[in-house]
């Protein structure tokens, strides 16, 4: 099989690296670095700035924050890359980290280098080179969920894995925390969400067991093996991981999780082929993680309305960038359709209880 080129293109103007500074840092770290890597940037990460560096011996992935205003502790590469590195040994999906530089002079922000993982990344649609059955896909979707659910059983007070997170109090920060900067991005084209904001504050759940969750669980997060796609060699995009409510995670998840018989504006907005044959249902996730966990949950609309809303909140901190000039990337001028359609629907799920 060729190389998957996923959706590398040349870097966007503007967010170009500086090689005359990124390559004497890191010969500090890697012996023997060339002097002319092939760099290209993903167009498909939202949040974070994401490159390719290919060397005749050596292949990396950079990744450094975007250009404008934050949000308190986002975009944090330093936390970021040292969360992956106390993770590694118990979940062997994280790609292996190799350095990260905390002084903003080099590139003008933090940032870290790790080794690039060969395989298939899945993006809106089925990649157009590979010819799987429904039954591929239907391993490839259990595949998944069970790495969500592997890292959800992983033992989070050892070897200082209780740092990534601050634990008890998770479900109340969230949603304190997602209202306020849904309010802070808001722009004029979308809707208030008043309504979704102050339902997730009066029906919060007590709290109950805590893991270490991703926050931004989905398939194009994961990189396939390209001769057994059912095998999921790394996990990836930990910036948001934390110490927290493992349905949260998994309501995080479903908000992705876009069917077949879902609207049309859902579809056209997905950012993976979660609605092809052989995929689960979410109602049918649900099910599937309650079961292999041993949760149980009655009335699963406060996960599912919380992770659409935040959602929402990301979607809109990054059109709320675009819409400044933080970032030229101009994929982003619409999301502001993909937020008031997430606001809608949760409105719709807080009426009809809908998975």
């Amino acid at each position: 099989m060729s190389e998957f080129k996923d959706l590398e293109k040349e870097q966007r103007q503007g967010e170009e690296l500086d090689l005359s500074k990124l390559l004497p840092w890191m010969k500090q770290y890697i012996a023997n670095i060339g002097d002319n890597p092939v760099v290209t940037q993903f167009s498909g990460g939202a949040s974070n700035w994401t490159y390719r560096l290919k060397f005749q011996d050596r292949d990396l992935i950079l990744r450094r924050a975007p250009l404008g205003k934050k949000a308190k502790g986002a975009h944090n590469m330093p936390r970021e890359y040292h969360l992956q590195s106390k993770l590694k040994p118990h979940y062997n999906y994280v790609p292996a980290m190799i350095a990260v530089c905390e002084d903003e002079t080099v590139l003008g922000s933090a940032f870290y280098l790790m080794e690039r993982l060969k395989g298939i990344i899945l993006r809106k649609n089925l990649p157009k080179h590979v010819d799987w059955d429904e039954l591929t896909v239907q391993k490839i979707c259990y595949a998944f969920w069970d790495k969500l659910i592997e890292l959800h059983q992983i033992d989070y007070t050892k070897d200082g894995l209780d740092s990534i997170g601050k634990g008890a109090g998770y479900i109340e920060r969230q949603i304190s925390g997602w209202n306020k900067r849904y309010i802070n991005s808001k722009t004029w084209n979308v809707p208030s969400a008043k309504k979704v904001m102050n339902w997730l504050v009066q029906n919060m759940p007590e709290e109950g067991k805590l893991c270490i969750t991703h926050n931004d669980f989905r398939l194009d997060n994961v990189i396939l093996d390209p001769i057994d796609p059912s095998n999921i060699i790394g996990v990836l995009d930990w910036e948001l991981a934390s110490i927290g409510d493992p349905l949260m995670d998994l309501g995080n998840s479903l908000a992705y999780w876009i069917e077949e018989g879902d609207t049309k504006i859902a579809k056209f907005l997905r950012f993976q082929p979660s609605h092809v044959a052989g995929m689960m249902s979410r109602r049918q996730v649900v099910e599937y993680y309650c079961k292999k966990t041993g949760i149980e949950v009655e009335d699963f609309r406060f996960y599912r309305v919380y992770g659409l809303f935040r959602l929402a909140g990301i979607v809109q901190q990054i059109y709320y960038r675009y819409s400044k000039g933080y970032t030229k990337n101009k994929s982003f001028r619409n999301l502001w359709i993909a937020t008031w359609h997430l606001i809608k629907t949760s409105e719709k799920v807080i009426r009809k209880g809908e998975i």
